[in-house]
């Protein structure tokens, strides 16, 4: 057993934390995503599948993570190492690290050009440059803005450099200042928009659309969306929560740190939901517009309302907040490796790293315009860096956190570090093993279209009866009576 990793940074306090993960985690995906895919399976009846994938799937492996973090003291890389070789175990684990910190690495590679997006339309309302008088005027914008790459080269820098800015300064003088601020401050401006929403004449066609109650609409397609949100939207395995959670000081609760990160992504993607559907429907638009939400159906709506231009400004500040506050989650655990392993200074660890984001995103940006004709197998290096991390790396990120966590390391190692009782503890671990890797599993399964998961199919059944004995089994085994007995 080695010793315990002396911290180089912490957090000034748990809140720090939780405002920093928070805000990884909400994303410009989460402000339309989840309060759509709300609508569209069944409203509250999806909720409360969400929640419940969430405390299944989501929770256990972040908390897996936050633990990793904290106890490895250092990036994905370096913490995964640590913690594996304090269980007798070799370095080749930390390879999950270093597809953790490539997958947040690339994730932001094209996020930003998307984050560019918001910021140019931010200003385009600003100067009055979003006019129009129907969807396909809106759209004729949308398609401008993409087909010049020196305006959309210029904001997607923009916002690399300013999320280099605040990476550069530290974890509490950089990260967590910024945060500390900007989530509050999205919080504030959503809830003016909701009150702003109340009074569009679309709010009861909002609220029954988030909230109704319709389990005949939550389908196997439903179930899966859910499962699949609830792993995603909490940015796991992708480097940012392993390496915020090595900031967290010991005395704080890493299960009661995750709840409440957990639960406060949920409120602000719904509140995100109150805010602009009963705006979309006051005006009879179609609220599976997907991202064309964002760029145009909603400055649309907007116009059509008093006080419309107003608030649009207010919506695309919002929303460059939440962009930024998960770019500098992507980007800290390559600035960790490089400053902890390697011995570079934050500051030319930050930029160095910057340039070559810069670069990557320059040629996702690229896919726009100039270089819409780069394509491999059909696709732009924008959609190879979405697929190659949405539909691999994460999830198999996630599963390999899962089994290290359940079947390699020591378990002691998490009961100390998780701070949960006997009973706690063999909870976890029984959703560690079994239902949050199955989970991802369907997830992946689904995401690459290998099987059809329809609840008919028969392999489907099978496949439940074989997790039940497997299950069953390891509830009846004498660890884990032990455990629950304790």
């Amino acid at each position: 057993m080695t010793a315990r990793q002396q911290p180089k940074n912490l957090w000034l306090g748990r809140w720090g934390f939780i405002l920093a993960a928070t805000g990884s985690a909400v994303g410009l995906g989460n402000i339309w995503k989840f309060p759509y895919m709300t609508g569209e399976y069944g409203g509250g009846a999806f909720v409360l599948v969400y929640l419940a994938c969430i405390l299944a799937v989501g929770i256990p492996v972040m908390m897996i993570e936050i633990g990793l973090g904290r106890r490895g003291r250092g990036s994905p890389i370096d913490a995964i190492r640590r913690v594996a070789r304090e269980s007798g175990r070799g370095s080749l684990w930390s390879l999950l690290g270093w597809m953790a910190m490539l997958c947040g690495f690339m994730i932001l590679s094209f996020y930003v050009v998307v984050a560019g997006w918001s910021f140019s339309y931010l200003w385009k309302t600003v100067t009055g440059g979003l006019v129009g008088s129907e969807v396909g005027d809106m759209a004729a914008i949308f398609a401008a803005n993409n087909a010049d790459p020196l305006a959309l080269g210029g904001w997607s820098t923009l916002v690399t450099v300013i999320t280099l800015t605040i990476v550069g300064k530290g974890v509490q003088q950089g990260i967590e200042k910024s945060v500390s601020w900007m989530m509050p401050g999205m919080v504030i401006m959503l809830a003016i928009m909701i009150g702003y929403a109340m009074f569009s004449g679309g709010f009861g066609a909002g609220m029954d659309f988030l909230f109704s109650f319709e389990i005949g609409k939550l389908t196997s397609e439903g179930l899966l969306a859910a499962m699949g949100h609830a792993f995603f939207t909490l940015s796991l395995a992708s480097g940012a929560i392993l390496t915020y959670g090595s900031y967290l000081p010991d005395g704080a609760s890493i299960a009661r740190t995750t709840f409440t990160v957990a639960i406060a992504d949920t409120l602000v993607a719904l509140m995100a939901g109150l805010a602009i559907f009963p705006v979309i429907f006051a005006n009879g638009m179609d609220p599976a517009a997907g991202p064309g939400l964002l760029f145009m159906s909603l400055p649309l709506a907007f116009q059509a309302m008093p006080f419309g231009s107003v608030f649009m400004a207010i919506f695309f500040v919002m929303l460059s907040m939440a962009a930024l506050t998960s770019a500098i989650s992507m980007i800290e655990a390559t600035v960790a490796w490089l400053n902890e392993s390697k011995g570079i200074s934050r500051t030319k660890a930050t930029w160095g790293a910057g340039i070559v984001l810069w670069l990557l995103s320059t040629l996702a940006m690229l896919s726009f315009n100039v270089g819409s004709d780069w394509t491999i197998a059909g696709k732009h290096a924008f959609d190879w860096l979405d697929y190659l991390t949405s539909r691999f790396m994460m999830p198999l990120g996630g599963l390999g956190m899962a089994l290290l966590a359940g079947f390699v390391l020591r378990h002691e190692i998490f009961k100390s570090e998780l701070g949960l009782s006997n009973t706690q503890h063999a909870l976890w671990l029984f959703m560690v093993r079994y239902v949050s890797p199955l989970g991802i599993v369907l997830v992946f399964i689904d995401s690459l279209g290998l099987m059809d998961l329809d609840m008919g199919s028969q392999w489907y059944w099978w496949l439940g009866v074989l997790v039940a004995i497997t299950l069953t089994g390891e509830l009846l085994s004498p660890r884990i009576k032990r455990q629950l007995a304790a």
